[in-house]
């Protein structure tokens, strides 16, 4: 189904409508919503025009108690939305039908938002007929119904008395992979949308599924997809604009094919899970780990593929207990803000620690900044997002004021299950790496920020387990036997 999109927001030579088949059909009666959403009275201007007061945020995840299973007590339900995205034949509709059945399982309730683009090319509409300005207002309403029609399992969510994983196919920046950057700006103009609100505030995760053309050739194919016409080369076209609209959100994470199918729909899994922060045991092979390096500089912007900029400010919070750590995380562009407080918790029956992140408004922002550990500096950083390879990179580049120690600091991250050469080809090769710092405590975000010298305070926080480098330096704090230990990975958010 997701090639429904790609060929309605796709150029019209390009775009190549088929009729659409009968399991398709189900998705008609999601319009439905969309007419009872008009007959309230409410024009769909008034319903995105503001998307501060329209588009329902993240709902707020505070101090989870989770049982063995992941699961919480009825007092504290969770709604947590996410959106599927990705080229053709990259395995979303599988992905969703997993992710229910896993979710559902567990006692969650699971909502199945439809492609938009789907529900309204069945109603006869032929993108390649279109004028280009029938074309630019088609792409709006296109944007103005997707809306409604979250809104409307949003609203279900918020409701509902199980905790509720939603899961949209496609989400609203979507549409700008398909739309040129002029005229995608004047939209947003238009209507007074802006991007942290439409892409960081409005959904939890974002999943990048990579097509089958980019990296699983062999098993690519368009023979039981109706809405599917794509060749390999227009797939891998349509793959990476999809991820590239989505470049930015703090919580984007790409599927891609190094692994069979079934372990990237295991991958899948393990992701929501990790996020959410369910203690999946050993139900799922863990794969993909966090990998931080030292950059040496920064390079000239030009040398960057398409990025985006945040600035980005942390604070720590007084926590419960010297293994607990919280922080708040303000994270914005062009004074357009979304907040985040995130909870660690240390390893609970010899599994991976417990890391709750709840997104919060601004009013739930700075009343928990009453909470600041004096202890520590204010982080300020500026976080370059960009995409290559498939791989998905984050450099955090330090800011004054700050502790001396993070003058110049410069930390790339990413995600990968990827090891040896084929870690080393995916790397960005115009940026001058110096070394992997992976669960080294010297670039803890935590440690970076104590205002207290490391070699008399007893707040250095000490990582677990990461290989020879790890031990050496273990055995070095532990004959200084001045350090706290600290059961887990530090990382940044």
């Amino acid at each position: 189904m997701a090639t429904a999109a790609d060929q309605l927001m796709a150029p019209a030579s390009l775009a190549t409508i088929a009729p659409v088949s009968n399991g398709q059909q189900s998705l008609l009666a999601t319009t439905a919503a969309v007419a009872m959403a008009a007959r309230n009275g409410q024009e769909q201007q008034e319903l995105v025009e503001n998307q501060k007061s329209t588009s329902p945020k993240p709902s707020p995840m505070p101090n989870l108690k989770l049982n063995k299973m992941g699961s919480v007590s009825s007092k504290e339900k969770r709604v947590y939305k996410i959106v599927l995205t990705g080229g053709p034949c990259g395995g979303k509709t599988t992905g969703q039908s997993r992710l229910c059945t896993f979710f559902e399982n567990l006692g969650w309730k699971v909502f199945r938002v439809p492609e938009t683009a789907t529900v309204l090319l069945s109603g006869g509409v032929k993108f390649s007929d279109l004028t280009e300005k029938e074309a630019y207002k088609f792409q709006e309403n296109l944007i103005r119904t997707m809306v409604q029609i979250e809104n409307t399992y949003f609203e279900l969510g918020n409701s509902s008395t199980r905790n509720c994983l939603i899961i949209c196919d496609r989400g609203v920046m979507d549409a700008s992979a398909y739309i040129s950057k002029d005229k995608w700006e004047k939209m947003m103009a238009g209507n007074k949308w802006n991007p942290v609100e439409m892409r960081d505030n409005r959904y939890n995760q974002i999943l990048h599924l990579v097509s089958a053309a980019n990296g699983a050739e062999d098993f690519y194919s368009t023979e039981d997809h109706a809405c599917r016409s794509e060749g390999v080369d227009l797939a891998r076209e349509l793959d990476y604009k999809s991820a590239a609209a989505w470049v930015g959100h703090p919580y984007f994470d790409v599927i891609d094919n190094s692994t069979n199918f079934e372990a990237k729909m295991n991958r899948l899994i393990e992701s929501v899970c990790q996020k959410v922060g369910i203690d999946i045991g050993d139900r799922l092979q863990a794969t993909s780990r966090k990998l931080k390096y030292l950059v040496a500089m920064l390079p000239p912007d030009c040398e960057f593929p398409p990025f985006q900029d945040f600035d980005v400010v942390h604070h720590y919070l007084q926590s419960g207990g010297p293994k607990v750590q919280a922080r708040l995380r303000k994270r914005g562009q062009k004074n357009h803000w979304s907040y985040i407080h995130t909870q660690r918790r240390p390893n609970v029956h010899g599994q991976a620690r417990i890391e709750v992140k709840t997104q919060l408004t601004h009013r739930d922002y700075m009343n928990l900044l009453a909470q600041r550990d004096d202890a520590h500096f204010t982080i300020y950083k500026k976080r370059r997002c960009f995409l290559i390879n498939n791989q998905y990179f984050q450099l955090d580049i330090y800011k004054e004021p700050g502790h001396p120690r993070c003058k110049g600091l410069v930390l790339l991250e990413t995600y990968s299950s990827l090891t040896g050469d084929a870690l080393k080809n995916c790397m960005p090769k115009f940026l001058n790496i110096v070394k992997e710092v992976t669960g080294d405590p010297d670039y803890s975000m935590f440690n970076l920020s104590l205002k207290e010298d490391w070699s008399t305070t007893k707040k250095f926080c000490r990582t677990a387990t990461h290989g020879k480098q790890h031990e050496q330096q273990q055995l070095h704090h532990e004959k200084q036997n001045q350090k706290q230990y600290h059961p887990y990975d530090e990382t940044s958010d």
